[in-house]
Order: C-alpha cells, then structure tokens, then sequence
C-alpha cells in the first residue's frame, strides 16, 4: 500500500552523526519536527535549530517552503537563521583579520537564503555593512566580501534603495573609476551602481554626478566579459533613467567615446563566445539606442514649416538636377504644374502637397530623414530608383515616396522602436553595432529591396500591401541568420527573392506536421496516379498538337519516318505491324555519332539531342526546355515508359499540393488523427430500424 501522501520519507545530516532515516508528517509544525530530531540526537535547546537544504543552496526549510521536499532529499540540522545572524553579526567585528575574513565569507554565502538574510537585516546588518565599507579599512579579499554580502542581501528587496548616504555612493564609484582595481571588488561595485540607478531616481542623479562614460570606457577595452558585463549594465540603466531631454546628450557622448566601435572590436568580435547575460546587455543597449528615434517617429510634419518643405525640395533637387527656381521664374500655374508632375513621379500620394504624407504617425518625421540619408548617401541608388519607376507604365511604377514611409514603419514595428526592452530577450543583432547610422543604412538597403521585390512580382498599384508583406518576410528571414555586417545583410536578402520565398513558403506547408501525417501521406499516395494520369493526357495532346522545331542545317534535311494511314483500310495501322521503338536523348543518340551532324552546336551539343529509333531525330534547344521535356515525356508514355522529366516532377508536385489542399479545405482547423477511429461493436438487435415499407 502506498504511504500517505502527507508522509516524506527523508535522510538528516548531524556533523559527527550517521544520517538518520525518518518520515516526516508534513500535518504536523515544523517546530515539533525540529523537537523530535533533536530529541532523537540528545539536543537541548530545540528552538535553536533548524532544518537546511543539504545541497549547494544550503536553504532554510520554513513552514512556507516545507511542501518542496520530495521523497528521498537530504536535509540537514543546523543552527537557527536567528543564531547563524547574530554570530556572524559578531564575527564580522572581530579584531582579527583571518576571523573577519571567514565569517564574510560565511555571510556572503549565508546571505543567499531570504529566510537567514531577513534575520540579518534585523540586526541591522546593513547598515554595519555600509560603515564597513565607508570606514575604507577593508581591502582585497575582506573588501570583495563585504560587497558580495551587501549584494546578495539587497537583491532580497528587503531594504530600500533610497537609504544609503551619498559617502557610501562616493565610495562605491571611487572603486570604479580607479584605473587598477581588484576584480571581484569591481565587479561587485559595478552591479552595486545599476541596482541603484534602476530603482532609485534620487540614487540616480548621484551616480550620475559621481560616473562618467569616459570612466566606464577602459573596462569595456579589458578581456574579462563579466565585467564588460556589469559595464554595459551600468551603461544601459544610466541611458534608461536618464530623462528624456538627457538621452539625446547622452548618446551624443557615447557616439564621441566610441562607444559602439569599442563594443565592436572588444565584445561582439572577440574570440571568446558571449555568454547569455552579454548578449541581453547587448539586446538592451540596442533597444534603447534605436528608442531614441521614437520621438522624430512620433512627430508630425508642419505643412506650414519652411525648412521641412524644403527637405521635400532637395529630394526634388537630387533625383531630377534641377536648381530651386525663383519666385518669379514663369507663371505660377506653371510651376504648380511642374511640381506636381515631379512629386507624382517620386511616389508620393499628395502630389499637390506632399508634405501630407508624412503628417501620419507613425512613422511622421522619420521616414522624411530616411529618405533624405538615402538620397544624400545612396545618390546613384536614389536617382536609379526614382528615374526607374517614373518611366514605367503607371500602373506598374513603385511609388517611392509611399514605399519609404510604409517601410519606415515597418522597420519600426520589427525593431520595437519605442518599447521598452523584455527582461529575459537576447536578440541583439550584431550588424546594427557595425555603423554609426544603422537605421538609416538598414533602411537604405531594405528600399532597394522593395523595389527589386516589386519588380520580381510585377507588381501594380493594387498589389502594394502584397508586396509589402513579401518584403516583410524577406527581412525576418534575413534577420533571423543574424548577419554580421550590413554588406552580409545585403547578400542574404538578394538570396531571398520572391521566387525563393515562393518556394520556402510551399515548403514549409509541406514539412507543416498535419501534413506529414499517416492519413494525409495515404491520401497523396491514393491521388497521386490520377495526377500522373492527367499529366500523361496533356503529354500526349501536345504531341498531337506538334511542335516546330529549328532545322540542323542547311546542307542537310530533317527526316522524320512514318507510316500511311491512307494504305490501310481501316484508317489506321496495325499494331502487329509495328516494330518496337525506343526513345533515346543525350549522347546515346546514335546520330550523334555521324560527323559534322551538329557542327553547328559543338558545344554540350549531345546533350539537346532526342532520337526515336527508326521514327525520328531531331535537334532540341535545350536539355529542360519545354520541347524536349514534352517530347520525352509524351514518346515515353507512348512506349509504356516512366515519364522523368524535370517538368513533370514540377507538375506533378504542382497539381498534387493543389489537389491536396483543395481536399482538405473543409478539415481546415480540425485535427487529424494518425490512426482510424475504432469500429463499434455490431448491436446486438437492430430494432432501431425503420421500414419505410
């Protein structure tokens, strides 16, 4: 029978002890536990002890935790959280530095249990911890300590943040922005700031007066990645905090100290692997780097502002050559005239007045500054595109103007340009720490790839939101390979054009679990001889349609052989006349053999070659053209033969996932078992029955 559910079965350490077996009743306090174990070893004084995790953690079993014990743990006894704080609390003082040294090493280890760190607080012990460090006395090891302890306690948000003198401040910065400084105590002092700069806006303002970029630099250039780590942290919680008016000033220090080309060289391109802490650190400095274009994101155009209308006349200026003409320069009809022609020719939806296009937020102001960098730093690119599409028809022309600010957007929504960063996310992408501009160059890139994608799908006005989600999937594909360098980036979207998302999209339906199923791989089989059936009627109908093929040469005649159907009486011939053929291609083809019979295609000539024996020979363009794949297929279907064709592999896939699909369009949704339902039992009358008669 098995034991009650409330019984655990569970060994106790005692130093200098054998383990003792016994099941605790987790109905009774866990005081009366306590009792009964230390009864069962002599021990007075039961309420001085307690019981602990006997592993790395080394945690205090409380009432609240007690129900995480399983059947077979090792628990330890050992003194109570309250005794364990106040010794330690003593032993910290000692006058002796060895003794000082063992008991923060007790404590910093001790500290990691919420049960003993609250009995510690209690004590005041943070506060003794914080004169420890103010005093200055402490160094090297007794120093490293005493920050471990102090980390590990606050991370419990027993205490607030807000309690600590600015001496205690001045102190912990002092140790970062010393050039020579002990590992561990700088790592320490470093986490120490970001905690008080995340969740304290007071502590704020006094880190920032006391830690300068320039002073956080030098860490970023060592070897050590956890205190590259801790530096970025730093970093990234000064930028978070910062107030909005302060970010801008912010970044334009960073982009002085070379911040990014520091972080380049030094982390992201260091041989050693980043750990999972870096590339969140990364994640997040790459959030709030790109957060700081939300507000040109979020802010409308003026129609009646002079110097952002004449942005709109420089994108004129640079993609037609054409100077800014006088107020006075022909009549003004003419120059409305004007205007508006060019304006519709660089794609914007107001041609009158464009400076409506961008009053939309999202995107605003933002997708104008991209197309202004692109038409100042890609001029050629620029001018190809817009020139381009202006002398297409136009109902096929890719409208620049509206392209830039839809995709403005779009690269907004995939970086998450405004949100705050997640906690857990690593998705940092190394390429946007490679450029200075990396929006606007990543924009640049992906405007030409619209409009390539565009053409790719001879698109039209109407096919806009298409295209636009075509391009959509393109760049998440090709940020997903996380490409190292903007030129790789490139590279990897013009390998994914639309043809090729064609096919990645029918793959993946293909490779979808429902259709890898047991049913649905029987359906395919069940279907398939009907789709070669029909792909076998059309061989044979453009067989008797006939094909006009090119003559070999001029000095020597085609010859084809046939037989009469007007010699025989029946209108055909019969089949016990006929001789066995065989289709022939490739170099096999015994009239390749005969010299100078294809002189004229010397090169890979054998492999366009199609004989009929004893029927036909004839000379074909190319070896996958439709020709010879028609012809092969269709001879060989006369002869009983298999078709192999590449285009009837084509088709047949082709016709068969369309066959697929259009058979299961009503079990959209609906699962799919792998197996057949049971077939009930037959009932034992059949009274149920109706007669109609």
């Amino acid at each position: 029978m098995p034991p009650p559910s409330d019984i655990v079965k569970v060994a106790i350490e005692w130093p200098g002890a054998f383990p003792k077996l016994m099941e605790i009743d987790q109905k009774k306090p866990l005081s009366a536990i306590i009792k009964e174990v230390c009864e069962g070893w002599s021990l007075g004084n039961h309420e001085n002890f307690a019981l602990q995790n006997a592993d790395s953690t080394n945690f205090y079993i409380t009432e609240k935790n007690r129900n995480d014990i399983k059947n077979g743990s090792i628990l330890r006894l050992t003194t109570s959280p309250s005794q364990m704080a106040g010794q330690l609390h003593e032993r910290i003082q000692s006058s002796s530095m060895d003794a000082k040294l063992e008991a923060l090493k007790d404590l910093a280890n001790s500290s990691r249990d919420v049960t003993f760190a609250q009995e510690f607080i209690n004590l005041d012990g943070i506060s003794l911890l914080t004169q420890m460090v103010e005093s200055g006395t402490d160094f090297g090891d007794l120093l490293s300590f005493t920050l471990t302890a102090f980390v590990e306690l606050m991370d419990h948000g027993i205490v607030s943040w807000d309690t600590f003198s600015v001496a205690f401040i001045k102190k912990i910065a002092g140790y970062v922005n010393k050039s020579a400084m002990d590992t561990a105590v700088l790592q320490r002092s470093l986490a120490i700031l970001e905690s008080m700069v995340l969740n304290s806006q007071d502590l704020y303002q006094k880190v920032a007066q006391e830690i300068t970029i320039g002073q956080l630099i030098p860490h970023l250039q060592g070897t050590d990645q956890d205190i590259q780590t801790y530096t970025i942290a730093v970093i990234n919680a000064l930028f978070l905090k910062a107030p909005e008016d302060k970010r801008q000033e912010m970044a334009h220090i960073l982009a002085q100290k070379q911040l990014r080309s520091i972080i380049l060289s030094n982390v992201i391109r260091s041989p050693k692997p980043i750990n999972d802490e870096m590339a969140h650190q990364l994640y997040v400095l790459q959030v709030l780097t790109f957060n700081l274009l939300e507000d040109r994101m979020m802010t409308k155009m003026d129609p009646q502002d002079q110097a952002q209308r004449d942005i709109i006349f420089e994108l004129r200026r640079i993609a037609f050559d054409v100077e800014c003409e006088p107020n006075n320069s022909g009549s003004i009809e003419k120059r409305k005239s004007m205007y508006t022609r060019d304006y519709k020719k660089l794609g914007f939806i107001n041609h009158v007045n464009p400076a409506m296009d961008f009053t939309q937020i999202p995107p605003g102001m933002l997708a104008l500054d991209n197309m202004l960098y692109f038409a100042r730093h890609h001029q050629d690119a620029y001018i190809r595109i817009v020139l381009e599409n202006s002398s297409r028809e136009d109902k096929h022309e890719c409208p620049f103007g509206r392209s830039s600010i839809e995709l403005t957007k779009m690269l907004c929504e995939i970086l998450k340009v405004g949100e705050l960063p997640s906690e857990n996310c690593h998705d940092f992408h190394p390429m946007f720490f490679t450029h200075d501009r990396s929006f606007e160059e990543f924009f640049c890139i992906c405007i030409q790839l619209l409009n390539k994608t565009w053409k790719e799908m001879r698109a039209t006005s109407e096919d806009f939101n298409k295209v636009m989600q075509v391009v959509r999937e393109q760049i998440m594909r090709a940020l997903t390979q996380k490409p190292n360098s903007l030129d790789q980036l490139k590279s990897r979207l013009q390998n994914l054009s639309y043809t090729e998302i064609l096919k990645i999209r029918q793959s993946e339906r293909m490779n979808q679990e429902d259709f890898q199923s047991r049913p649905i791989l029987e359906l395919r089989e069940k279907i398939q001889p009907e789709i070669m059936e029909l792909i076998k009627q059309q061989r044979l109908n453009r067989l008797c349609d006939g094909t006009c093929f090119r003559k070999i040469s001029s000095r020597r005649r085609q010859v084809l052989h046939y037989g009469d159907l007007e010699e025989s009486p029946q209108g055909e011939v019969p089949h016990d006349s006929l001789q066995e053929k065989s289709v022939v291609t490739g170099k096999d083809c015994p009239h390749m053999k005969e010299k100078g019979s294809l002189k004229q295609n010397k090169v890979s000539g054998w492999a366009r070659c199609l004989s009929v024996c004893l029927c036909m020979y004839t000379y074909l363009s190319s070896p996958v053209s439709p020709q010879y794949c028609v012809w092969t297929d269709g001879l060989n279907a006369l002869l009983g033969k298999e078709m192999t064709s590449d285009f009837t592999k084509s088709d047949m896939d082709t016709l068969l996932s369309m066959e697929m699909k259009l058979r299961l369009l009503d079990l959209e949704n609906i699962q799919i078992p792998e197996a057949p339902p049971p077939i009930p039992k037959e009932p034992s009358n059949y009274d149920f029955v109706y007669d109609c008669n």
